[in-house]
């Protein structure tokens, strides 16, 4: 049974004016609490890096020398570098949190990650055809995506993308699924390769080259450490924003539907394709703050350690309008986007259908469209060219 939900175009442009609000009220508010909280995740960083690094020496010590560095491996790219790469403390004018000139401990170019992350994944979130993490060119992740028998093993594919997904992420910007149908050509991803193979290449070199030599004949023992650390961190990395996007109830659009949408739409979007982890200070931490995915996607330039201070008043405003706040468990989570993988791996027909909440917002007469269609163009261009330069 499908529950049905009706905003007016006035309840949007309401919420689009609260999140407007909060947003303006947290940005006024930045200042050194945010600045010394970004320094101590760095220290840490680079603390637990340097320990990692040390105890590679003593091979007694090894488990937590692999545990070091999977955790420095983890703040780097969670509460670091992606927090960074979107800008969130470019108002520090530091040069080593700057957007425009961090680069992370990943395979992945920042500039490639920013216009498939930054760019196509926050303003077209949940749009199929649009947003290509859904699925990441891979996986069936949408019961609206033609099945075919590929999707058989999408359990598989998925297995595969977890362990390998700082190279998942590398490749996503080129567009894999369109080479094969003859969509792109080397001319066009001749650039993206030539960056991904300069960026790789530094990162096997110094973690299976460079670092496994400095410890002469524990060569072995390091280069496996440096596996298993990186593993791990592709691990979490993957369950964290899988478990952000993909668990039950989280909704998908299509063009249709999102075309001329306004800012207060696009808010609502957010809320309803994105889902919340539940859990301790030190999780959150560890999960750069992308357990509160929800908060994440209404207001991605916003520093990541704000987001539990507003999670209750945005909450409040799903509850008030009878939109739900999509949280739970990280075994919760990740269960359901695990059954929703297998699930999808096969027909929709072969399958029960869950019941489901269906948002209908109803749009503003042809009158008052016209002139929020040019507010709505404004402001999608700005957001499209902050996204591109952060």
């Amino acid at each position: 049974m499908t529950e049905h939900i009706t905003l007016t175009a006035e309840q949007v442009e309401a919420i689009g004016e609260r999140f407007d609000a909060i947003r303006t009220r947290i940005l006024n508010d930045l200042g050194e609490k945010d600045r010394e909280y970004i320094y101590s995740i760095v220290r840490a960083q680079r603390g637990f890096e340097i320990a990692g690094r040390a105890m590679m020496y003593l091979p007694p010590l090894w488990p937590l020398a692999v545990g070091s560095l999977g955790v420095s491996k983890i703040l780097d790219n969670m509460e670091i570098g992606h927090n960074v790469m979107h800008g969130q403390y470019d108002w520090m004018r530091e040069p080593g949190l700057n957007s425009r000139e961090f680069e992370w401990d990943t395979v992945c170019p920042a500039d490639q990650w920013k216009h498939s992350h930054n760019y196509l994944h926050h303003t077209f979130t949940n749009v199929l055809d649009m947003d290509r993490d859904i699925g990441y060119g891979i996986l069936r992740m949408a019961p609206e995506q033609k099945w075919h028998p590929y999707y058989l093993g999408n359990l598989a594919y998925a297995s595969a993308l977890m362990v390998f997904f700082q190279w998942g992420v590398m490749l996503h910007d080129l567009e894999a699924e369109r080479i094969v149908k003859g969509e792109r050509k080397w001319s066009d991803i001749k650039d993206l390769v030539r960056g991904m193979r300069r960026k790789a290449g530094r990162q096997v070199l110094k973690d299976y080259v460079l670092f496994p030599l400095l410890t002469g004949p524990l060569f072995p023992l390091t280069f496996a450490g440096n596996v298993s650390a990186n593993l791990i961190r592709n691990l979490w990395t993957y369950s964290i924003i899988f478990c952000g996007h993909f668990p039950s109830g989280v909704q998908t659009f299509t063009k249709e539907e999102t075309a001329n949408e306004t800012k207060g739409e696009w808010y609502v979007r957010q809320m309803l394709g994105s889902a919340n982890i539940d859990g301790g200070k030190l999780f959150h931490i560890m999960s750069g703050n992308l357990s509160f995915q929800i908060e994440h996607h209404l207001f991605p330039d916003i520093p990541a350690n704000r987001y539990p201070e507003i999670a209750a008043e945005v909450r409040a405003v799903c509850e008030e309008h009878g939109l739900p706040y999509n949280t739970g468990s990280l075994r919760a989570q990740l269960g359901s986007t695990w059954k929703k993988i297998a699930k999808l791996s096969l027909p929709n027909s072969w399958t029960k259908q869950e019941p489901e909440l269906a948002v209908t917002i109803e749009r503003a007469k042809a009158e008052d469209a016209a002139k929020k269609a040019l507010a709505q163009a404004g402001w999608q261009r700005a957001a499209a060219r902050e996204m591109v330069t952060a």
